[in-house]
This record gives C-alpha cells, sequence and structure tokens, in this order.
C-alpha cells in the first residue's frame, strides 16, 4: 500500500488535533486520542486499497515494432476499467436480452462512479532517452472514466541500434476515496529491435511517389534526357530537334500537328555505395555516431536509386571489405539492405581505400556511379583517398560525400573573448581549411565532391544524385 497526500494530510492533522487536545486533556489522553485517529486513517486508507483491487485498470503495450534510431518513436498504451471488459463481454452474450435496459444501467452506473486516478511507469530500455520537450512524460498520469477505455503516449529516442530488453509496466491506481494507491506490476517485457532511420525511408517513399512529376520538372532544367519515352504532340518551346518526322508524315491527316519525341534521363544505371566504418566515424555528432548518419543517408540514397530503376549495391569497408551487397533491382532490394546492415557497427580501425576500390573494381566491370561515404580531416592523411578514388575516375564517375561536424563550423564562426576561446577557433579554421584543400585535389581529379553537415547529408545526397541522374553525367 502506498498512502496517497490526502492520507498524509489527515495523518498530520491528527497530530495538530492531539497537539490541541494537550491542553485541555492529559498528555496520555492526547496521545491515545490521536494514535486512534491514525489508526482510523491508516485502516480507511487499507481498505480503500483492498476495494480498489476488484476493479483495477487493465493496460495493454501495443507491439512496438520496428524503432528508428535518432528519432522519436511513439509508444501506446490502452488503458480500459475492468467494467468496460465485463461489459463488452456482457454485451456479446446476451445480444437479445434487452440490450437497451443493459445500457443505461451502465449510464447510470457510470454517472455515479468517480474517476479512476492511476500513474503508469513503462520501463523502456536505459540506453533510450525521452524527449523532455514533449507533454506525455513519464510517468503518464490520466483520469479514466468508469467504463470506459483511453489511449496513452509517449516517445522514445534511440541514440544506438541494437537489440534491447523492454521492461514490464507498473500500474498504480487511486482508490475511490482518495487514500492509498494500489500498485502492481504487468508482465510485458518483450525485446526490441532499432534500425535505422525507418520514419525517414518511409517519408522519403511517400516524397518519391508524390512527387515524381515535379523531380522531373526540375530534372529537364539541366536536359532533356537520353532515353526514349513517348511520342506526343508539339507544343511551344519544345526544341525543333525532338520532331519526329517520320512519325508526323505517318499521319493520315496531314493537318495534325507534329509529333515530338519526350527523352527521358536513362534508366537501369548501376549505383554503388562504398561506406566507411573505420576510426573516424566512431565519432559521436548530434548524439549519433557518424557512422549511423552516413547509414542512414546510405539507405535513403539506395531506396531513391531503386525508385529511379537503378541497380543499387552496397559495400561496407574498414581494413578490409566488410559486407559487399552486389548490384539489383526492384523494391525488394532496400529490405535486404536494411537488414543486411542494421547489425553493422563501427570499429576503431584505419579504413583500406585503397582495398576496397580494389575490391569494387573486381567485382563490377561495368560503369557505374560509386558514392563513397567518409569523414576526412586534413590533406596529409587523405593521400589515400585521393589515390584510391583517382583510380577509379577512367572507367567510373567516383563522388565523394563527407560528413560535416556543424560544431566546427559554429567553433570556427564564434567570438574569441579569451585566449582559450581563440586557440579552439583556430583549430577549427585549420580543420576547414584541410579539408578544402582536398576537396579541391580530388575536383581536379575529377571526383565529385559533397561536404555536408550531417543533419542534412541525406536530403543534399538526395539533391545531387537526381542532377546528376537528369544531367546524364553516368
Amino acid at each position: 500500500m502506498i498512502p496517497s497526500t490526502k492520507t498524509y494530510f489527515l495523518l498530520f492533522l491528527g497530530i495538530i488535533l492531539g497537539t490541541g487536545l494537550a491542553n485541555i486533556l492529559t498528555i496520555n489522553s492526547s496521545i491515545t486520542i490521536t494514535a486512534g485517529f491514525d489508526f482510523i486513517v491508516l485502516g480507511l486508507a487499507a481498505i480503500d486499497r483492498f476495494r480498489s483491487q476488484s476493479h483495477r485498470v487493465q493496460v495493454e503495450r501495443l507491439p512496438l515494432g520496428k524503432l528508428s534510431i535518432g528519432r522519436d518513436n511513439p509508444v501506446h498504451l490502452i488503458v480500459s476499467t475492468a467494467a468496460d471488459s465485463n461489459k463488452h463481454l456482457k454485451d456479446s452474450n446476451n445480444k437479445s436480452n434487452s440490450p437497451k435496459k443493459l445500457d443505461r444501467n451502465y449510464s447510470i452506473t457510470s454517472s455515479i462512479a468517480k474517476p479512476t486516478q492511476i500513474k503508469i511507469y513503462d520501463h523502456y530500455p536505459w540506453e533510450f532517452t525521452t524527449d523532455p520537450q514533449q507533454q506525455a512524460k513519464l510517468p503518464l498520469e490520466a483520469l479514466i472514466e468508469h467504463n470506459s477505455t483511453i489511449e496513452l503516449s509517449y516517445h522514445v529516442h534511440p541514440q544506438h541500434r541494437g537489440e534491447f530488453q523492454w521492461g514490464d509496466l507498473q500500474v498504480r491506481q487511486l482508490g475511490q476515496w482518495g487514500l492509498a494507491w494500489d500498485s502492481w506490476t504487468i508482465p510485458a517485457s518483450t525485446p526490441v529491435r532499432v534500425y535505422p532511420d525507418l520514419i525517414g525511408l518511409r517519408q522519403l517513399t511517400v516524397k518519391l511517389t508524390t512527387e515524381n512529376s515535379n523531380n522531373q520538372q526540375r530534372s529537364r532544367r539541366f536536359t532533356v534526357g537520353t532515353e526514349f519515352s513517348e511520342l506526343r504532340e508539339y507544343r511551344s518551346g519544345d526544341d525543333p530537334r525532338l520532331i519526329d518526322w517520320k512519325a508526323t508524315a505517318r499521319k493520315v491527316n496531314t493537318a495534325q500537328p507534329l509529333q515530338v519525341r519526350v527523352l527521358e534521363p536513362e534508366q537501369e544505371q548501376t549505383l554503388i555505395i562504398l561506406l566507411d566504418r573505420g576510426r573516424l566515424m566512431t565519432s559521436q555528432v548530434q548524439g549519433l555516431a557518424r557512422f549511423d548518419w552516413g547509414l542512414n543517408a546510405t539507405l535513403a540514397l539506395a531506396l531513391t536509386g531503386l525508385h529511379r530503376g537503378d541497380r543499387v549495391g552496397i559495400g561496407v569497408f574498414d581494413r578490409k571489405m566488410h559486407t559487399w551487397l552486389p548490384p539489383e533491382r526492384g523494391q525488394n532490394q532496400i529490405s535486404r539492405l536494411v537488414e543486411s546492415l542494421t547489425p553493422i557497427q563501427p570499429e576503431l580501425l584505419e579504413p583500406d581505400y585503397m582495398g576496397a576500390v580494389t575490391h569494387l573494381v573486381q567485382h563490377q566491370s561495368r560503369r557505374a556511379l560509386i558514392v563513397l561515404i567518409t569523414d576526412i580531416i586534413d590533406s596529409t592523411a587523405s593521400g589515400e583517398l585521393l589515390a584510391a578514388l583517382t583510380r577509379l575516375t577512367p572507367r567510373y564517375l567516383p563522388f565523394c560525400v563527407t560528413l560535416r561536424d556543424p560544431e566546427v563550423d559554429r567553433q570556427a564562426q564564434a567570438l574569441t573573448p579569451d585566449l582559450q576561446s581563440a586557440y579552439i577557433r583556430a583549430v577549427a579554421l585549420d580543420l576547414i581549411t584541410q579539408r578544402n584543400v582536398t576537396f579541391a585535389r580530388l575536383k581536379q581529379q575529377g571526383v565529385l565532391v559533397l561536404d555536408a553537415p550531417v543533419s542534412q547529408i541525406s536530403d543534399q545526397l538526395i539533391d545531387r544524385y537526381l542532377q546528376l541522374k537528369a544531367r546524364n553525367l553516368l
């Protein structure tokens, strides 16, 4: 039994009462009266708690499904009174026995009974966090009417991928007299698995589906494409070089408008993503490991490529090629990629860029867009990266993507009121300068470059990929 605030107040009131009676009666008499009063209060609290056990609420956690790293994942709890479940049972067994009278009786009971106050503690994995800004905080508190069902929800924010154990539900219910809490545990322990940003992938799928026409219009700003799509009537502003004179001549009526060939960017190209899981990818940036940001960007780009009809493959490497998934087409490929890449974690190993490129060349002979997602520090340490990507330039289209830490940019632009802050700013500026030197050397060798903050890397990478597709650079 857990006494309520009301019970503590009554016990304190008994002490005050005993103190007042001490001025009138003897000390022994006042102590006896105070003890008796407190005993009655505690007895009523025990009875109140005992009475609440007969009508405990029922709490159920809805299936959690697949959780996404770095996202606010909703958790839903269904709370119902015992009378509510009994009502549904009686309704199902007595549909033919005066249902109107049954409903009226329940409405009368509902109007008489007081709402039940509950508190729910859901023991999510300790590695997770909850958003302190969200309205629903643990423990979840609610008032539930008699013979009713409500839904409570809150959000958890996983910061690591992998399997975790979700704990039980701890429920507290205040008695009808408000004197004591009835506390019990509902077994609800279950294993959960945290995946990459599946919420972002679902949103991207909807965006790619609904905005397909907008993407095509945007791509036409760069080129008309190279792959034949269809014939249509000539419109004002069309390129006269695209007029199909033979198709126009085949028209029986010469008064028919001119026929124009519609060209789209070439489909069924090959996209291969090389994801570095070495030492630099283990650092934490904005709450997530740099590797997790890169993995989210990898899957987002893979989904976009598959949606555009390309063959997509992925390689994850450190000192050797850790995982190699050959290029395939079809929407089933994204499911295989997610399941294969989710268990991979970064390691404190120096990446072998040349070894990864050699493995790729041995398994991919056709021309392809090679996207290498990594990070760099300075031009000296990036010498092997430059040599490896330069090897790809004759046959492939190499694209180097680096994950920038916004904190370095902030420190480079911060004011320097003291010597320590001036030193920090100087180091940040030197890091940015070294990165820019490396990017310039990569561009001179014909390597495409994208350096974006970790939180924006997925969106900017997808935009660049769509531009490359529209310009037919591959």
